[in-house]
């Protein structure tokens, strides 16, 4: 499956809430996210729109580590 192109850091942000992701703190132009799935985990997602490929291709892979899900299958989810 293809990144979106046109996603922004809030978009994600909500999108991650299915995942009990909440937004912990903001400083400047990037937000921190932080689950208690599967332990404690942190993202840190810049509030740009839209995000830059690379960055969402990372924060995806850092994601379905975490998660221990398969990064097609989460971007499935996602993404949908």
């Amino acid at each position: 499956m293809r990144l979106p192109r046109n996603l922004s850091g809030d978009d994600l942000a909500k999108l991650l809430r299915v995942y009990g992701y909440e937004i912990t703190r903001q400083r400047g132009s990037h937000m921190r996210l932080t689950t208690r799935r599967n332990g404690e985990h942190h993202l840190t997602i810049p509030r740009h729109d839209p995000l830059r490929v690379g960055t969402l291709n990372g924060i995806i892979k850092d994601l379905a580590e975490h998660l221990e899900i398969d990064r097609d299958e989460l971007m499935a989810e996602l993404f949908g």
